[in-house]
């Protein structure tokens, strides 16, 4: 071989090697390079939802079991669309007090309600947007391809809640019951003391920090400079405007319950009561004594209630004849320090969604914004027109400004319609779908706070002709 020769490939291993490193460097940029997300190509659509009518814990529904009230919303749901139940492909069911007997409640409502057994269903726990985590499990098992048809909902009964022993009486309960012998159990006996039987009371409390949900909206209030006057006032405006929607038959998505041993039918919410702001003024604080702005008034209820919704692809819903409420265009969820920022989850959340959409607060014809307390709901705004928040916290060059409140929940909410915390989720989603109809608007923005310092937003966009039956 000529050493010409031998150059000649030397030269071209080199070049091959350098050609290698180079596609090897190449290949290394693109995977270490963020990539562009996905959108996805189907449109998810809010065919229809119902709920119950939302009671006051220990009225109505106080003899009843959380599964039948699940059970009725899942019916009332197919009924009111004419739906077969063996079209549904998935059921996806919130719940954040659970009944142990029915700890997986998505499933046992499901059997209740006649679906076949062949239809999987889970449920998941997110405390007060339980159910906006269900529609949106449903919908990332739709743009996977997984399934086509999926029903979400959430249920809450607080008539009746989990009591527990105390651990040391459960300790003992737990080794008598291996105790084989009278001697065994004589002994465990004698170490038995009256203490004992002090029950657990659940709480909505943070485990976290202990504190109760309403002694952090107290410092919350507090903190934004919220007055009790504006809690009042903010208040006496959810129930005026829920008084008002119930009275023009807004409430479409509320279905009559037939409750066993109950003589009337129950056709309504029976939380919602308009007060003149002179009683709610008498009224004193229910969490911090005596110094506290947030009362009973101002404060949303315990309740019980069920709700449940259908969704699918437009193409699905065309295929089945059926009307589709609204797009469900996106949606993403925040968390933040749950001791000082626990109820602030509206404030973090539209600021993102909004941005990741494209929008300004200009472009939401709908605000439908979970009420905790009156004084949560005057915090975020706030928090949302304080240059200081948005800077500090959000990381934004200026403030985000206050959202055009003749659009803010103007059917009422939590505070006054009630608040199942698992069932609001569909709640909110359906008076945004209808609200657009009715008020003639496009887009609609859902957002609601949460225990741990969690929260959610949602984009909804009104479907061509739709209606708000």
């Amino acid at each position: 071989m000529s050493l010409q020769n031998v150059c000649r490939k030397g030269n071209a291993f080199h070049l091959l090697n350098v050609s290698r490193k180079l596609q090897c460097r190449a290949l290394s940029a693109a995977v270490a390079a963020p990539q562009p997300k996905q959108k996805n190509s189907q449109n998810i659509v809010l065919v229809d939802g119902v709920r119950t009518p939302f009671l006051t814990s220990g009225t109505a529904y106080s003899k009843l079991m959380p599964h039948e009230l699940a059970r009725h919303s899942l019916l009332s749901l197919l009924q009111k669309n004419r739906l077969d139940k063996e079209l549904i492909d998935y059921i996806v069911y919130g719940s954040v007090i659970q009944e142990v007997k029915t700890s997986n409640i998505a499933r046992e409502a499901a059997l209740a309600a006649g679906f076949s057994n062949k239809t999987p269903a889970h449920t998941v726990t997110m405390a007060c947007i339980s159910s906006n985590a269900a529609i949106t499990t449903g919908m990332g098992l739709i743009a996977t391809n997984t399934y086509d048809v999926i029903v979400a909902g959430g249920v809450e009964f607080m008539s009746d809640v989990p009591i527990r022993h105390s651990r040391k009486m459960r300790s003992l309960m737990l080794k008598a019951n291996k105790a084989k012998t009278l001697g065994q159990r004589l002994s465990l006996l004698s170490t038995f003391r009256p203490g004992f039987l002090a029950p657990e009371l659940p709480a909505v409390a943070e485990f976290s920090s202990g504190e109760t949900m309403g002694h952090s909206a107290d410092r919350l209030a507090s903190a934004f400079n919220v007055s009790r006057s504006e809690q009042d006032e903010y208040a006496l405006r959810s129930h005026t405007l829920a008084k008002e929607a119930q009275e023009k038959g807004y409430f479409t998505d509320l279905v009559p319950f037939k409750v066993s041993g109950v003589d009337k039918i129950v056709d309504k919410d029976n939380g919602i009561r308009v007060s003149s702001p002179e009683s709610l003024a008498k009224l004193r604080p229910a969490f911090v004594k005596p110094y506290g702005t947030v009362t009973a008034a101002n404060a949303s209820f315990l309740t019980d209630g069920a709700s449940a919704c259908l969704i699918m692809t437009e193409e699905k819903a065309k295929q089945l004849g059926l009307k589709p409420k609204a797009f469900l265009r996106d949606f993403l969820y925040v968390s933040q320090d749950p001791v000082d920022q626990l109820l602030l989850g509206p404030a973090y959340g539209i600021p993102k969604l909004l941005k990741k959409s494209g929008l300004t607060l200009k472009d939401i014809d709908s605000w439908e914004i979970h009420e905790a307390f009156a004084g949560q709901i005057v915090a975020n705004l706030k928090a949302l027109d304080s240059d200081w928040f948005c800077k500090t916290y959000l990381g934004l060059n200026e403030k985000v400004g206050t959202p055009d409140l003749s659009k803010w929940n103007n059917w009422g909410g939590s505070l006054s319609i009630g608040h199942p915390f698992a069932a609001t989720g569909v709640r909110l989603c359906m008076h945004t779908a209808n609200r657009l109809v009715r008020e003639d608007g496009k887009l609609g923005v859902v957002a609601a706070c949460a225990a741990g310092g969690q929260g959610v937003a949602m984009l909804i966009e009104r479907y061509p002709g739709a209606t708000a039956d």
